[in-house]
Parts: C-alpha cells; sequence; structure tokens
C-alpha cells in the first residue's frame, strides 16, 4: 500500500487538534502519517500542547508564521507518502476516507484528486451541497474543499501550494494548478469530510476587498487557463444575466 501523508497546519487551534488527529488515526486504511504543522501559534494552550504532542504516526514541525500555504507547504516537503490529504486543524474525516480515495488512485494514474460529499458541524450543522464538478464551473467557484487526496508528485510539478494566495482561495488556486497539468477529478458520493463551521472562518471574515485581490491573484497565476475559456465563461455570465 502507498502510504498516505496527512498535513494538518495548525495556527491556534490547539482546542481542535485532538478531534482532527484521532479521525486519521481511526482510518481503515492502515499506512498513514500525520505531520502537524504548527504555523507560529501565539496561542499559549496551543504551544504548550504542541511543545509536547505525542500521537501515534504523528509527528510536529515547528515554523514561524507564514500562513496557511506555506505551511502546508512544509509539511507536504517533508511527507513521505505517494499520497497527500491537507486537513485542517478544525476539520475531520470519516473512518474510510482514505481507503476509498486510495484505492481510486491506485487504479487509474491519470486521476488526480480525489473528494467526497460533506457534512457542516460545529456552529451550524447539515450537508454541504456543493455544485457537481466540471473543469468549466471550477473558473468560476471553487468546488472541491482543501482535503481531497492527491499524488505528491503532481504537488512537485505545480511547486506547491503558491503563497500569494495569503488571504484564501488556496486550494482552489491549487485545483485549476491540477486542471492544468490534465489530471481528472473524481468524486466519491458519500460523506466522508466533515468541516467545522465557526465565527472566525478564513473565507467568512475576507473582505471584499480582499476578495477582489486574491481573485486578481487567481486569474493572473492561472492566465493561459482562463484566456482560453474565456468563451465558454463569457457565454455562461451572458445566459444567466438574461432577464427571464
Amino acid at each position: 500500500m502507498a502510504i498516505v501523508s496527512v498535513i494538518i497546519p495548525c495556527f491556534n487551534q490547539g482546542h481542535f487538534l485532538d478531534e482532527a488527529v484521532v479521525s486519521v488515526l481511526n482510518q481503515t486504511y492502515p499506512d498513514i502519517e500525520i505531520i502537524v504543522v504548527n504555523d507560529g501559534s501565539t496561542d499559549e494552550y496551543t504551544k504548550s500542547l504542541l511543545r509536547n504532542y505525542d500521537r501515534p504516526k504523528t509527528r510536529v514541525i515547528h515554523t514561524i508564521n507564514q500562513g496557511l500555504s506555506t505551511a502546508r507547504n512544509v509539511g507536504i516537503r517533508e511527507a513521505k507518502g505517494e499520497y497527500i490529504l491537507p486537513l485542517d486543524a478544525d476539520d475531520k474525516i470519516g473512518d474510510s476516507y482514505l481507503e476509498h480515495a486510495a484505492k481510486i488512485l491506485d487504479e487509474d494514474p491519470s486521476i488526480g484528486v480525489v473528494y467526497c460529499n460533506a457534512e457542516l458541524f460545529g456552529a451550524r450543522a447539515g450537508r454541504w451541497d456543493l455544485p457537481e464538478f466540471t473543469p468549466q464551473r471550477l473558473l468560476r467557484d471553487n468546488l472541491i474543499f482543501c482535503s481531497a487526496l492527491y499524488r505528491k508528485r503532481d504537488w512537485m510539478l505545480i511547486g506547491g501550494y503558491n503563497p500569494n494566495m495569503h488571504y484564501g482561495w488556496e486550494d482552489w488556486d491549487f485545483w485549476l494548478s491540477m486542471i492544468e497539468l490534465g489530471r481528472k477529478v473524481i468524486h466519491i458520493p458519500i460523506v466522508l469530510f466533515y468541516y467545522r463551521v465557526n465565527r472566525n472562518s478564513m473565507n467568512s471574515s475576507m473582505t471584499f476587498t480582499q476578495k477582489l485581490l486574491m481573485m486578481f491573484n487567481l486569474l493572473m497565476n492561472h492566465k493561459k487557463l482562463y484566456l482560453t475559456n474565456i468563451t465558454s465563461l463569457l457565454l455562461h455570465r451572458g445566459l444567466h444575466g438574461k432577464k427571464q
């Protein structure tokens, strides 16, 4: 079996970390490692927890605070696994997620990204309904949460998560890079990912100006991809802009 490396950046989220780690240790897929990246936490509880964090198959890397993209890159660079699963420190995964996803990657080298259905928990609960994936829709909106399985060699070809996406959407930027590599995306129609909703989530805290800046960076990072698909993008906007 290929080793799956689960990369968990942690910035001041020590109170949630064990839930994330336990969800990985409970996997039906046995060949795993967990890398927790302490991204320069300032919270005393988190700092104390990570100084002596002792869990099976788990190691901690300490860095200065450099943001989510760089923290993920630091962890993935040290990963021994053939496959990578990013996981935020306040989220968790279902027991058979890695077994299902790794099997799909094992069987078809043309597939680059595997994700699943998702459910919300925390401040809000219920099904997280994402639109059906197509490469064209991905140009308009992020259809895949950060915790999808992919190959480390593709991360290397891409050059990792782009640090210029410092306010958010770094996962959207990364999935677009996967499309540029020509990788297929597969969706598992089972709830195997659990996203914690809280008032401090990065996406909800982005200002309008920050969103504009991140969208500009996204377009510049993937200029050729967007220019190649400009006709379909404009057509979509025209069709949905008509009065009924």
